[in-house]
């Protein structure tokens, strides 16, 4: 396990950082900024990776599979995180993002000891929720080389399912197990081994684009506008109709009204406006378009 560790440039001493606690808060603070400032720049070395990634899980969603997110500590939490956020923001049905945690739902909130060391239950997990060869997995690990996001590749990888490793070290083990590895490599961390820090921002800018890209090939976003957003608050009903208002350029009060008889649909209020079809010529013309608006207002 040592020499494993002192072989990962997430695990090394990082010489900017050797007097951090004899520094002033603001020099700390300052510091941490400097360091953060180069993970995106290690995530653009690995663009083309993600994108290959994406076209991945698009092709996938679009057969009826899912993306599942696998890791364990912050990496489970972030991929859980992100999972989380596709259901409200672009109106997908809960099981079509789905994060997995090694220790389950409790981990989230306290540290499950052990359990990303268990390769067993990575497996176990992904059965449980009947992973097939539709489906992509992307296993996330900082150091590349968690066991139980290991196990979970393994098993997908002879489903047949897609696969993909997200790890902030080159040349990792879950790399070798995927059939595309996005590993940005942000270099030692502010405290040496605390990957929550830059490896996990890194985590969290390419889930971003994981998921914000795939929706938006899948037509959840018209121009840069959420437009299948589920107004399923105040503040959501509000941005609904900002929505609709900003695509079509129609007032408030039109845009309410549309909201109201497209069924709270926000792309279909859009299309009908813009359009001035029915609701159901619009609807069936959705339908045709696969859900792009773009081609629904084509015809």
């Amino acid at each position: 396990m040592l020499n494993d560790l002192a072989r990962l440039a997430s695990e090394g001493r990082n010489p900017d950082t050797l007097d951090i606690d004899l520094k002033s808060t603001l020099d700390i603070v300052t510091t941490i900024n400097a360091q953060d400032q180069r993970v995106p720049e290690a995530v653009a070395r690995v663009l083309p990776e993600i994108a290959a990634a994406v076209d991945l899980i698009v092709a996938a969603l679009r057969r009826g599979g899912r993306l599942v997110y696998l890791g364990a500590g912050t990496s489970g939490r972030l991929g859980v995180l992100d999972a989380s956020e596709c259901p409200p923001t672009f109106s997908v049905p809960a099981g079509m993002v789905v994060g997995l945690i090694a220790g389950g739902e409790a981990a989230m909130f306290r540290a499950q000891e052990g359990a990303e060391d268990d390769a067993a239950r990575g497996e176990q997990d992904l059965r449980d929720i009947d992973l097939s060869d539709k489906d992509v997995l992307v296993g996330i690990a900082a150091s590349g080389r968690t066991p139980y996001v290991l196990g979970g590749l393994r098993y997908a990888r002879a489903l047949g399912a897609g696969t993909v490793a997200l790890a902030c070290n080159p040349g990792s083990a879950i790399g070798r197990e995927a059939a595309i590895a996005i590993e940005p490599e942000v270099g030692p961390e502010v405290i040496t081994g605390s990957t929550r820090l830059k490896s996990g921002t890194a985590q969290k800018l390419v889930l971003n684009m994981l998921s914000t890209a795939s929706m938006i090939r899948l037509g959840k976003v018209y121009q840069n506008l959420m437009v299948d957003v589920n107004a399923s608050n105040k503040k959501l009903e509000a941005r609904a109709i900002r929505i609709v208002m900003q695509a079509t350029g129609t007032d408030e009060a039109t845009a309410a009204r549309a909201l109201e008889h497209a069924d709270r649909e926000v792309k279909l209020a859009i299309l009908m406006l813009l359009s001035g079809l029915g609701k159901a010529e619009a609807r069936a013309r959705l339908q045709r378009g696969q859900g792009v608006l773009r081609r629904a207002l084509e015809g």
